[in-house]
């Protein structure tokens, strides 16, 4: 079968098929960088990048932007409580952001603009609207569209204009002649830094959130491209407002693909800082290694809920030793490519061509290593291996990650083998249980074999 993808603007399965045959070219909105990334953005980055890697594992050519926002209110108002520079605030945070996405093994995009970059676009784009009567100036300086002259605004969020005036809070004496009617520009407030004002033909501003990721989408990847995903949070109205100002302005379709991952949940509550249940990305790697880590969001569907909790992440942890365990038990065979007539790898293939079905491709992977486990087949342990690639996963050496999460130094721990060995083979067994025992304590577990004793790390 043929990739299906799940639109969130015709909320069904669609067969996929690019604009341009065999290449694949995708925007997926970024953070904010004015805080380290929590685990929603972990959520965010490892399901487009499982969406990326299948594409390039289906043989096609994939251009992934992914957006960096470093001009925003929230960036403004820490950088003024830091006593530092936007770009001092904003440039430490996307380093931060890099360093945490390389932990979980996310491959970078092919592009990551950065807003402040492309403000000339932005108003370009801004005045592409007023000239054709969707943006207006407001008294206070201020630049909106006016969504009710947008006859598609809706769309993606199902919802009619006068429902979602139902339940808009926004008074129209801020300047906005409809409740709903978003702003493209902002006009500078006077305590604002100079860093974040541009000059432009509707007075000294910046620009306004959402006009950010049409300007960019369109000077990295066309008027129209095929994929634009984003978390569930995005869809409204982010995404509804881009999909306004982008065909507003061209009269053609932003993205044929709209996908969302779902939320995250800490112990079934919706994670929030409100509620004192929200985890940084370094946070949870302080506590965990970062491919169970990984493991645990891909176990999940990328639509489904995601439920975080120490539990789902020692199971995750338990899970993933494994299939290191396969591996480690036969060394894989090296694969030039992926024969997917195999039964295995053909059943994986049709898993992630649903949708990219990660939960089914993830019990393929655990067949296999069952399979790998009877047979002792180097060829099957390295389809198991290839097939984790898909996803990420299982291309560290079996032995580090099976130590990985021990406190327990190396070479103490070999000594304590051999000293082991010794009482053996002296026929001392009491003091051999003594000193499994003692590492065990330690986090390590032994496990012997006609070649000799090895050890890993207790989840």
């Amino acid at each position: 079968m043929s990739l299906r993808i799940y639109n969130t603007l015709s909320r069904a399965l669609e067969p996929f098929s690019p604009l341009e045959p065999g290449h694949v070219r995708m925007y997926v909105c970024g953070m904010t960088v004015y805080d380290l990334c929590h685990l929603g953005h972990a959520r965010a980055m490892v399901a487009f990048d499982v969406v990326q890697r299948w594409l390039r594992a289906s043989g096609l050519r994939v251009t992934y932007v992914r957006n960096i926002t470093d001009i925003d209110d929230k960036i403004i108002r820490r950088a003024l409580e830091n006593g530092e520079t936007l770009r001092a605030l904003t440039d430490r945070m996307v380093h931060a952001l890099h360093e945490d996405a390389d932990a979980l093994g996310i491959d970078r995009p092919s592009y990551e603009p950065r807003a402040t970059d492309y403000v000339p676009q932005m108003l370009a784009l801004i005045e592409r609207l007023e000239r054709k009567g969707l943006a207006y100036r407001a008294a206070g300086g201020d630049v909106n569209f006016s969504v009710r002259k947008f006859a598609g605004y809706g769309k993606l969020s199902g919802k009619s204009l006068d429902e979602l005036r139902a339940g808009e809070r926004v008074a129209v004496a801020d300047g906005k002649d409809d409740p709903l009617d978003f702003v493209l520009w902002k006009s500078a407030k006077a305590d604002e830094p100079a860093e974040a004002k541009w000059e432009s033909a509707y007075g000294v501003g910046r620009p306004g959130w959402h006009i950010e990721c049409s300007a960019m989408s369109r000077e990295m990847l066309g008027e129209s491209f095929d994929i634009h995903g984003g978390g569930a949070d995005l869809q409204f109205p982010h995404h509804e407002n881009e999909i306004a100002q982008s065909e507003g302005a061209t009269g053609k379709p932003l993205a044929r693909y709209w996908m969302h991952n779902g939320f995250v949940r800490v112990d079934n509550e919706k994670m929030s800082k409100s509620l004192g249940n929200f985890f940084t990305i370094r946070e949870i790697l302080s506590r965990y290694d970062a491919e169970t880590v990984r493991f645990f969001i891909i176990r999940a569907h990328y639509r489904s809920p995601l439920n975080y909790s120490d539990a789902h992440l020692d199971d995750a942890r338990a899970a993933l030793k494994r299939l290191y365990t396969a591996l480690q038990a036969v060394p894989p065979e090296t694969m030039a490519r992926i024969d997917w007539l195999n039964v295995h790898a053909a059943r994986f293939k049709v898993a992630m061509d649903e949708d990219f079905g990660t939960p089914e491709a993830v019990a393929v992977l655990f067949e296999l290593a069952s399979e790998v486990n009877r047979t002792c087949s180097a060829r099957l342990a390295g389809l198991l291996k290839s097939l984790g690639g898909c996803l990420g996963l299982l291309q560290a050496e079996p032995q580090v990650f099976l130590k990985a999460g021990s406190a327990a130094d190396e070479v103490a721990v070999q000594a304590l083998i051999a000293e082991r060995a010794a009482a053996k083979a002296a026929r001392n067994f009491a003091e051999a249980d003594r000193i499994r025992k003692v590492l065990l304590e330690q986090g390590v577990v032994l496990k012997d074999s006609p070649t000799g004793t090895t050890w890993e790390a207790v989840a």
